[in-house]
């Protein structure tokens, strides 16, 4: 409070707050701006009534002057935007931005594998390991226990990955979406929580009014990786799970074919989700005009890596409903810890903060080795030069580790180093 005095004594130009903070300034006389304010902006206009602030704005306004501008900035118009509106602005002109809701042409290419559940993670597993998908990928699943199994799945075979989801803290979502737009990970799986999904959320009638930390949840989970985060330079988006409507479909493949780049949206499809694949592709045949638009099938027969299906099998029954619970409260320990924990020592330690990485193996799942590798029999003789290589650097890492373990241990039992 005594900061905030001396700050505003000096008589700021411009004042950036919440409106409780505003409020309570305001009342005391901290700040007074009835002849001095001329111009007044809200930012994400749509969540200030969601965030219970609207009794907080409705004092603010008494200490404005009657002659002042206001703007509104908000990605939609909901009711609580028009209430908002109705409120501070009078006679007000509308500026809708519009861009493109995908990119159109050569640029951005949607590709289906019809796949069902059994399948998906045998597919998914093949096409990573056998480098059929290249450069950064997301990978979009409907729910926060699907990213955790398909984490353990992929950490069985020595890929690894990182999570994205309304559980974590926002800091280490931010954290790390930066390190994967640095390319220190290829691979985020991240859920796509709809309000559908988990009958808390869904409006019932008589039910008591949310309180403002409800409404918070809520919100983080609505807001969404799908939507609103600036990943940079994705070469693919792959859905696991396919979206349950249009809209979710336009904001997942909007993560990828940013500005000149190329991208390509890469779907699962099984019988129960090929109505919305059906309207998705509807809504895409708008979008290319008069061409006949269709997602083209990806060229992937499964006979031809019938020996991978077992594996992926045997690795997805191993994940139990146990280990993905283990899983959860792992990573959010981790993370939480790296979170708060950690908070000052990241701050006088910049450098540290770098290196913290967030696709460690959680190791709820019991992995061998020998399951990383690729045997060649098991590779169809088109991609054998490329696994070859690739068997060919695991081993080198391998042998790196084993070096550096041996000299640890050697510096150990050496008196003349303790």
């Amino acid at each position: 409070k005594g900061t905030h005095r001396h700050l505003l004594a000096e008589r700021p130009d411009i004042v950036i707050s919440t409106p409780a903070r505003l409020r309570t300034v305001l009342a005391d006389g901290t700040l007074n701006v009835r002849d001095s304010l001329r111009c007044v902006t809200i930012d994400e206009a749509d969540l200030m009534f969601t965030f219970g602030f609207e009794k907080d704005l409705e004092e603010v306004l008494k200490h404005f002057p009657p002659v002042h501008q206001s703007i509104l900035c908000s990605a939609t118009l909901e009711e609580d935007v028009v209430k908002l509106k109705q409120l501070i602005l009078h006679n007000p002109v509308i500026l809708k931005l519009e861009e493109p809701h995908l990119a159109v042409g050569n640029q951005l290419k949607h590709y289906q594998i019809n796949a069902e559940e059994v399948d998906k993670a045998a597919i998914l597993y093949t096409t990573l390991k056998l480098k059929l998908i290249q450069g950064k990928c997301i990978i979009f699943v409907k729910s926060v226990d699907r990213c955790y199994r398909l984490k353990l799945f992929l950490e069985q075979f020595g890929i690894r990955s990182c999570i994205l989801n309304s559980e974590l803290p926002i800091k280490i979502r931010c954290h790390t979406v930066n390190q994967f737009n640095q390319g220190v990970y290829d691979t985020i799986i991240a859920s796509d929580e709809q309000m559908t999904d988990d009958p808390k959320l869904v409006k019932k009638k008589n039910a008591k009014k949310p309180s403002a930390k409800e409404l918070l949840q809520q919100t983080e989970a609505e807001s969404s990786v799908s939507r609103g985060i600036d990943f940079q330079c994705v070469s693919c988006v792959v859905n696991f799970d396919f979206p349950s409507d249009i809209n979710s479909y336009i904001h997942r493949a909007g993560r990828t074919a940013r500005g000149k780049n190329n991208g390509s949206v890469l779907s699962f499809v099984s019988v129960e989700e090929q109505d919305a694949k059906t309207r998705v592709e509807e809504f895409l045949q708008t979008l290319a005009g008069d061409a006949e638009f269709t997602m083209d099938h990806f060229s992937f027969n499964l006979d031809e890596v019938e020996a991978f299906r077992y594996r992926a099998k045997d690795a997805w029954r191993a994940i139990t409903k146990i280990s993905i619970r283990e899983a959860r409260i792992k990573e959010l320990k981790m993370e939480i810890f790296n979170s708060e924990k950690l908070k000052s020592f990241f701050e006088e330690n910049p450098r540290d903060f770098q290196t913290l990485r967030h696709d460690r193996p959680l190791h709820t799942v019991h992995v061998q080795e020998h399951m990383g590798d690729v045997p060649e029999y098991l590779v169809p003789p088109a991609l054998k030069p490329m696994v070859d290589l690739m068997n060919a650097k695991r081993k080198q890492k391998l042998m790196e580790r084993h070096a550096a373990a041996k000299k640890r241990r050697s510096k150990a039992d050496d008196p003349l180093m303790v």
